[in-house]
């Protein structure tokens, strides 16, 4: 089944996204520890920093911190501290960094809308429950254990004083462990308000009391209840797979022998607001300011029932993520599985059959299965050759996906969508025993959740690249989205047309006029043609002097916008067209549009006899990869191309559509001697 999986490939400039680690450019970090557990489908759970930073005074916020992630470990989880340390979002901190963070006097607390501000200024800061799990999400860690969450302000209904948790609840689908809001916001309020985000509300226990923060009762009942990890997980599981774009918070009262310092606390709260209202203090200030001022009133008991409660979250969190982890490895087993993960999903079959034509009956031949996707294979080859990409996609929820997610562990697939009830994209092909292809099937149908909605979240991704590649998979909506965003940025996009069909998608309108590059075949050319309503060829010339005739004048209108078309035309090679520099074609990203004079070289292909040939299915897309890999090494044109012709030709003797072979050094022109490298031929286009 040879996927052509809907894809987009984002290439960040020379070696810029790490293997697994959900980045957004360069500005998100995934500790190994919590890269490693993630891809082997292990627990783990994410802890916020403004605790250390805003929450306790030096030391006890660092041995706090420290004690936390004992526990989790403990428990059997993997901790993912979330803390922004010099403008970098970074999953999961080391030693070093939890101590930078305690240590820090002029940290940033960073909230949802601070993010930008933090990264951009390179600063440092302790991540509130809003952004820490915006960062889980990210790195698609379902679990999240924090203190106590923001509310609803007293006299919020006129200051209209909501904290940033609130609308991130109800708009990231994170399970939030929490020992319900502090007692200085109106409780009541916020849990009328985590109704309206649609936030489902649990207390953990024997109870259905919410917990405010100090003490086990706030006066309020929550609307539903789980007694156990397991009951916990089911939720948190359930929540997920309805796909429903909301989070899940989970209220855990305080440790019984920690509550009865709860009216003590709630007293030197009272006096502490009244404080603040007397020195007019306001917004994120109040509540380091009431915690502060209480520590000081209780003697010290608040910080350690604060400490307290947060032992206990932790440890409780650890066992549901634990649980959770459990049930979703159980339902992949079964196959009826959802899962936010980060994980490409295409399994490939391909069939060789012993004869040249298909009888009606069960056909002699040999069988394989490989990965495969236009999108997946360039970011394959692109990661063999030491370009990494980030590969944004869609797939199912289904063993398909898993198997490839076990194949694609060089890759980063950090930006692909698993959805339940899809099926993975699936493509089976049947080649005769010449090479060529005799039958083709395809359940595509999830490529269209590659919308402009899901793309867009990536836009930092986009609005910085070096080279962005599109195929032609992805709906037209997308393709136009991703063209606006190319052309706003000046940013280079690379279109790679799937079949004559789909190459039509980007000259629907005027996104085309915003390609650098594009690869298509002749058939492919000529429908991008027909779709501007410029003439075409009713039938396709055969004899090569004719072919490159017409690739060259069907190249001619596109490249007034296009900085170059690579014409693949099968045994006959390529055709690379665009501006003429220094006797050849320049490749290399332009920066600015001007008036150019143009031509085309033709590339003979390299000889590849018919018992070598092992499978078809992803010469042209090794081709593509080693040409963009070259492009932004900034080889010289003709190394680019050699490199594409090698990588096809490796391709071609291989099982898989991008061969396991592919490395810089198999496919570097300068030590790999063929015999008779095909001399390639000059034209100017007029």
């Amino acid at each position: 089944m040879l996927q052509r999986a809907s894809a987009l490939i984002l290439k960040r400039g020379i070696a810029t996204f790490h293997s697994r680690l959900c980045k957004s450019g360069s500005l998100f970090r995934v500790h190994p520890s919590v890269s490693k557990a993630l891809a082997e489908n292990k627990p783990v759970v994410a802890l916020e920093s403004t605790i250390i930073t805003h929450g306790m005074p030096y030391p006890h916020n660092l041995s706090t911190a420290m004690q936390v992630e004992a526990i989790v470990r403990a428990e059997g989880a993997t901790p993912a501290t979330v803390g922004v340390i010099e403008g970098e979002v970074h999953v999961g901190l080391s030693s070093e960094e939890l101590e930078h963070l305690a240590l820090c006097k002029s940290s940033l607390k960073v909230s949802h809308r601070d993010l930008p501000y933090a990264v951009s200024k390179g600063l440092s800061g302790g991540m509130t429950v809003s952004a820490t799990m915006i960062a889980a999400h990210r790195a698609g860690i379902p679990v999240f254990v924090t203190g106590g969450i923001g509310g609803v302000h007293r006299d919020g209904e006129n200051s209209l004083d909501i904290s940033a948790d609130l609308t991130e609840l109800g708009r990231t689908p994170i399970a939030v462990i929490s020992a319900g809001v502090k007692s200085i916001l109106d409780i009541g309020r916020t849990l009328e308000f985590l109704e309206t985000q649609g936030v489902c509300v649990a207390t953990y226990g024997a109870s259905k009391n919410f917990p405010a923060f100090f003490s086990p009762q706030s006066g309020f009942t929550s609307p539903c209840q789980v007694c156990s990890p397991e009951e916990a997980a089911q939720l948190i599981a359930s929540s997920l797979s309805l796909g429903l774009q909301s989070g899940v918070l989970l209220a855990v009262p305080i440790p019984e022998e920690h509550a009865a310092a709860g009216q003590l606390i709630e007293e030197a709260i009272q006096a502490a607001l009244a404080e603040a209202r007397a020195k007019g203090i306001t917004g994120r200030d109040v509540t380091p300011f009431i915690l502060k001022m209480v520590n000081e009133l209780t003697e010290g008991k608040s910080l350690q029932a604060n400490i307290a409660l947060i032992h206990n979250n932790a440890k409780v969190g650890s066992q549901i993520a634990c649980a959770l982890s459990k049930q979703m490895t159980e339902r992949k087993s079964r196959g009826n599985t959802h899962h936010h993960g980060k994980h490409s999903s295409d399994s490939d079959i391909v069939s060789k059959n012993k004869y040249n034509r298909l009888f009606g009956q069960t056909n002699p031949g040999s069988v394989c299965q490989s990965f495969g996707g236009v999108g997946r294979n360039i970011a394959d080859s692109l990661s063999r050759l030491g370009r990494s990409a980030l590969l944004i996609s869609a797939t199912g929820a289904d063993s398909h996906s898993e198997t490839v997610l076990n194949y694609c562990k060089h890759m980063n697939t950090s930006g692909v969508l698993r959805l339940e009830e899809q099926n993975t994209a699936t493509y089976c092909a049947v080649i005769t025993e010449s090479g060529e292809l005799s039958l083709g099937l395809g359940d595509m149908d999830v490529h269209q959740q590659i919308t402009e909605q899901y793309v867009s979240q990536f836009e930092n991704q986009l609005s910085s690249a070096t080279l962005v590649c599109l195929d032609g998979n992805i709906p037209v909506s997308t393709i136009d989205y991703v063209c606006s965003i190319a052309r706003k940025h000046n940013i280079n996009v690379w279109y790679e047309p799937t079949d004559s069909e789909k190459a039509s998608k980007p000259f629907l309108s005027d996104a085309w006029k915003s390609l650098s590059y594009s690869s298509p075949n002749l058939a492919e050319l000529r429908t991008m043609n027909k779709t501007l309503g410029l003439p075409t060829p009713e039938v396709l010339p055969s004899s090569l002097e004719e072919v490159l005739s017409v690739a060259v004048a069907l190249s001619r209108p596109l490249l007034e916008h296009v900085h170059c078309l690579v014409v693949t035309l099968g045994a006959s090679g390529v055709l690379v067209c665009g501006e003429h520099d220094a006797g050849s074609v320049n490749l290399q990203p332009r920066k600015q549009k001007r008036r150019r004079r143009l031509c085309a070289v033709h590339y003979p292909a390299l000889t590849v006899t018919a018992e070598e040939t092992k499978n078809v299915s992803g010469a042209g897309d090794s081709l593509a990869g080693a040409l963009m890999a070259g492009i932004l090494q900034r080889r010289d044109t003709d190394s680019c191309v050699r490199m594409g012709l090698l990588a096809a030709r490796l391709s071609l003797a291989s099982s898989h559509p991008i061969a396991p072979t592919l490395t810089p050094d198999s496919v570097d022109p300068n030590t790999i001697q063929t015999q008779c490298w095909p001399k390639p031929s000059f034209m100017w286009i007029n």
